[in-house]
């Protein structure tokens, strides 16, 4: 089917390695659609060449953030800004209909019948069920769409300051008016909310079909021995929470088997980060993925900088990073 597609974002090298391991588990269950690579200008060329062996489309995107520090604070995930970059994918207008998957999710079997449903199609959050979770959702590219949301965005901005809380103002009759356009759960599985509700998990659990790794923790923060198949501690501070065990085993096995290989072809060497083990009996997801330095540019002033942000140039891998804006959150709210 050349005229659909399954699309995903990557705006940074550990997201696309995530991308990576997404799309090699919808080629290993058959997909018939075409994939679509989305990624932002910072990620490592290396990292573009692997992209390029799974994907049918890599294309590179102007980064567009919300801005919106106040409501990303207050969701202690200042990262997700950048996730308004996700709407460029309305301007895939060479497909007819597309389905959007984050970086962080993983297909567990064949899901080409959610071509079958209408735009917008989503499952709901589990935080705030009456809201579509944006980590998976059926739409129908088109320009006037596209230029109807950056509108809705540049006059009433986001309500979480991300792509979750615009997508949700926009498409606002998603929890009442088409029942059609609600996926099962099993579509868009959190694997932080398993354990909210157990016994839901252990007569359902088997039918999932797209587990998405939601929060801050992700299965590349973790390390995976090779030898015993089992998966190690993360590299996140204590109370990011813990992702499900099983499901972390079938990300690894398909990044450490079939993801990480091309990418120490990519790169030329091994690189290895301080947490692995010094016999390299573990791999870790980080290993590869840490991209040459990029040149530094000279020191900017403030309006520099602010004038950068406004025009979608921020330096996400230097000083306009997660960690840098998370350490200036932490200094002002202490």
């Amino acid at each position: 089917m050349a005229d659909q597609a399954y699309v995903t974002l990557a705006t940074n090298d550990e997201y696309a390695k995530g991308a990576m391991v997404l799309g090699t588990s919808l080629r290993n269950h058959n997909t018939t659609k075409q994939l679509v690579a989305l990624i932002g200008p910072h990620v490592a060329e290396p990292c573009r060449a692997v992209l390029n062996c799974i994907y049918d489309e890599v294309c590179v995107v102007d980064i567009w953030d919300s801005g919106d520090t106040a409501q990303l604070a207050l969701m202690k995930r200042p990262d997700l800004g950048v996730t308004f970059t996700k709407l460029h994918c309305w301007t895939l207008t060479h497909y007819t209909k597309c389905v959007f998957m984050d970086a962080d999710t993983l297909v567990l079997s064949n899901i080409d019948e959610l071509f079958e449903r209408e735009e917008l199609s989503a499952a709901p959050d589990p935080g705030w069920p009456d809201c579509f979770n944006s980590g998976v959702f059926v739409f129908k590219p088109s320009n006037e769409t596209h230029r109807s949301l950056v509108t809705h965005c540049t006059e009433k901005g986001s309500f979480d300051g991300g792509d979750q809380g615009v997508l949700n103002s926009f498409f606002n009759t998603w929890s009442t008016a088409d029942i059609s356009k609600h996926l099962p759960f099993i579509y868009n599985l959190s694997s932080i909310s398993i354990y909210t509700y157990l016994p839901a998990f252990q007569k359902y659990g088997h039918e999932a079909k797209v587990v998405h790794f939601l929060g801050k923790l992700k299965p590349w923060n973790y390390s995976y021995d090779t030898q015993t198949g089992k998966v190690k501690g993360h590299t996140l501070t204590p109370g990011s929470g813990d992702l499900h065990p099983d499901f972390l085993v079938q990300w690894w096995n398909v990044y450490s088997s079939e993801v990480l290989p091309a990418l120490r072809d990519a790169y030329g060497e091994t690189l290895f980060c301080s947490g692995c083990t010094e016999d390299k009996t573990s791999d870790c997801a980080c290993e590869i993925i840490k991209a040459p330095p990029l040149p530094q540019d000279p020191q900017l002033s403030s309006e520099e900088r602010k004038q950068r942000w406004e025009a979608g140039q921020a330096d996400y891998m230097g000083v306009d990073s997660f960690e840098s804006i998370e350490r200036k959150l932490d200094c002002f709210l202490k």
